[in-house]
């Protein structure tokens, strides 16, 4: 048998073992129940809230939702353009990197924000590490909690038909990185 069979069977079989723990998990989170790590990530969840200024028992109708979701993925496309149009002015540097050019740092920021994570350069060459680290590194988190928490609404859409309330965007996207992409980001 061929080593990629194997994988591909090996892969399948662990699929498999974790959707429905997996499914299990995601679904307590997502209606606020305790789940094992908990006591580790409820303080710091309360903590952003507070920050934030969040209500997490207030929910979004649909239109809502959508703004706050739109709202964050162009702030956060504004935010990743700028700094690498501006990284040679910025810390973490020390190869003195230049700016990148507006067209290429637009298409890396939207393709980092959609989760795509499309790179047409060689990211050590281009990239300082500052832009590297607080840029796509994060977008690598929340544009995949974006995801997660489209998935969410979407879900709760389909089970609350006669709602119009839908969740809270914030709270999912907090929820999503701090109990679900985090703790995967260990594991893997």
């Amino acid at each position: 048998m061929s080593s990629i069979l194997i994988q591909v069977i090996v892969f399948i079989l662990l699929v498999l073992l974790l959707a429905k723990p997996l499914g299990i998990y995601i679904s307590k989170v997502f209606k606020n129940e305790k789940v094992f790590l908990s006591k580790i990530i409820r303080p710091v969840e309360k903590f952003i809230y507070k920050v934030l200024k969040v209500n997490e028992k207030e929910e979004m109708n649909g239109k809502e939702y959508t703004i706050s979701l739109i709202s964050f993925s162009i702030l956060s496309l504004l935010f990743v353009l700028f700094l690498q149009m501006v990284q040679y002015l910025l810390p973490l540097n020390p190869e003195k990197l230049a700016n990148v050019r507006w067209d290429l740092a637009f298409n890396t920021a939207i393709s980092f924000v959609t989760n795509t994570n499309w790179q047409a350069y060689s990211g050590e060459t281009t990239l300082s590490y500052l832009s590297q680290m607080i840029g796509l590194t994060v977008q690598n988190f929340v544009s995949a909690a974006v995801g997660i928490s489209v998935l969410m609404v979407l879900i709760r859409g389909f089970k609350r038909s006669k709602i119009s309330k839908l969740g809270n965007f914030w709270v999912d996207l907090t929820k999503s990185t701090l109990y679900i992409l985090l703790p995967l980001s260990f594991v893997l």
